[in-house]
């Protein structure tokens, strides 16, 4: 029990116990909700923009909803790297990978599983508004949770060589510019794993599994990256809201060993 009741009422521990639930919720949620498409414009109440890149006409800011949660796991990458360092940041990534597999294997596993026929035809019809009657639900239900295996398999790499980046490009900058300009270590090292994220997850899930011409597939990613360059810069503040709240809550003795160590 003294063992027990000493790594809880460890600070270090509690930290990274908190921060990884976060890290390891958002990915999973990220890529669950990833399948549905919105207009960032008419989102925000404007008009759709219409943009030619790569010889690509009428493209607006259409993205994943999954688009909304990455800059937060990048994010958390880079406050957790702060504190526990690369290796850290490393085991929870090919964690978060294999519970996002495993998530979608049991995924999987209930599709295939025969549907009550009162749920597949009448549960669908429960609301007093016709419009909103589901005439199977089952095939909402498949449509909805079942994601190709393509853009599962190109998120995860486009993730995982993101993380590896990111990590390494924030400790070389940590290195050059020390303790000071945590703005330029975080969102320096985010602004290149969301490059590399962008344009690999469509590579390999429209272009390489499918059948998209490659020029529409960069157009795309640079929709993508111009969207996260943006919420990358806007989210900077929150990186330093991070700190300070940690900092206090650690102390700043324990706070400054924790960095130095996870700068080793």
């Amino acid at each position: 029990m003294r063992i027990l009741k000493s790594l809880h009422e460890n600070k270090a521990f509690r930290l990274f116990l908190l921060l990884s639930g976060f890290f390891i919720a958002n990915t999973l949620v990220a890529e669950f909700v990833g399948i549905k498409i919105f207009s960032f414009e008419e989102t925000l109440g404007f008009e759709p923009c219409s943009l030619s890149i790569f010889g690509v006409d009428g493209l607006g800011f259409n993205l994943t909803a999954g688009v909304v949660l990455w800059p937060v796991v990048f994010i958390m990458t880079d406050v957790i790297n702060e504190y526990f360092g690369m290796r850290s940041v490393r085991l929870l990534s090919y964690l978060a990978v294999g519970l996002v597999f495993y998530a979608f294997a049991m995924v999987y596993f209930a599709i295939d599983l025969s549907p009550n026929e009162w749920w597949q035809y009448e549960s669908g019809k429960l609301s007093t508004d016709p419009s909103k009657h589901i005439g199977d639900m089952n095939l909402a239900f498949n449509s909805v949770m079942g994601q190709g295996l393509g853009i599962i398999l190109g998120s995860m790499i486009a993730f995982l060589i993101g993380q590896i980046l990111d990590v390494a490009i924030f400790h070389r900058i940590k290195k050059v510019t020390g303790e000071g300009k945590v703005w330029l270590r975080a969102t320096g090292s985010t602004l290149v794993s969301q490059f590399i994220d962008s344009y690999v997850v469509l590579i390999i899930a429209f272009y390489l599994w499918s059948d998209w011409e490659l020029s529409r597939v960069l157009a795309i990613g640079t929709v993508n990256l111009m969207y996260k360059f943006v919420v990358a810069i806007l989210l900077t503040p929150l990186i330093y809201l991070a700190h300070n709240v940690i900092d206090r809550y650690l102390g700043k003795e324990l706070a400054d060993k924790m960095k130095a160590e996870a700068a080793e």
